[in-house]
């Protein structure tokens, strides 16, 4: 009997000891991708294949795109948020991932998509036109937080649904007024039209911009701004 006892005792013991180690695995486990918080140093995954595609093709990369987030892609990141405005530390949180077009909580890139989130190559043609026209002295970024701003404005119940209801409403762009969007745009304008569609948003949603040097309305200096790139302010 008392044999008996001591081998349920033992029993006992090794099943709380197995629930403790389980508990402890479960506990020291790294979460999954899809509810990844920040992306750093040492993470891995489709996530970090996204962001070094999207640094690769915009001039930020150099290394292999290989789900893996060494040194150089940390110095990549580091890159893009000193050139963005952004808090240079070298960490993929909330304002970097939206900068780059990324959900943090998903394993998939917010903003790119195979058959270009539905625009035709017209309407790319047409934005990068307008890019052209707006924006073509100003730096990459810039460019591309022009043609961001028009793609805002579709998405956005205020505005026209489509990209040419954007830039063709009255008053609305400077070139269409003076006959600039008639010029055709460079390669680079192409590239930033297209880097729009993909999810590339530098302005953070912002659904205006103006060069403040040359602006005349009262009304766009009263928008909030969120960031200046180049010559121009970009506002809510």
């Amino acid at each position: 009997m008392k044999k008996y006892a001591i081998r349920i005792t033992a029993v006992l013991l090794l099943i709380v000891t197995l629930s403790v180690c389980i508990v402890g695995i479960s506990l020291n486990s790294e979460e999954p991708a899809y509810a990844a918080t920040v992306l750093k140093q040492g993470s891995t995954g489709t996530l970090v294949t996204t962001v070094q595609t999207k640094l690769k093709r915009w001039g930020y990369y150099t290394g292999n795109i290989d789900g893996i987030f060494g040194s150089k892609t940390k110095s990549a990141v580091l890159y893009f948020q000193r050139k963005n405005g952004l808090v240079a530390d070298g960490i993929i949180g909330t304002k970097t991932a939206a900068a780059l077009g990324i959900n943090l909580n998903s394993n998939t890139s917010s903003g790119t998509s195979s058959s270009n989130g539905g625009y035709t190559s017209s309407d790319i043609y047409l934005l990068a036109k307008v890019v052209y026209a707006e924006a073509r002295g100003e730096p990459y970024t810039g460019k591309v937080a022009v043609a961001a701003v028009v793609l805002n404005r579709v998405k956005s119940s205020s505005f026209p649904n489509t990209i040419s209801g954007v830039v063709y409403q009255p008053y609305a762009f400077t070139a269409v007024s003076d006959g600039q969007i008639n010029l055709t745009p460079n390669e680079e304008c192409k590239k930033a039209a297209q880097d729009a569609i993909n999810g590339w948003d530098p302005t953070y949603g912002c659904l205006y911009y103006y060069n403040p040097a040359v602006a005349t309305s009262a009304w766009i200096f009263s928008r909030p701004t969120v960031i200046t790139i180049g010559n121009h302010v970009f506002a809510k």
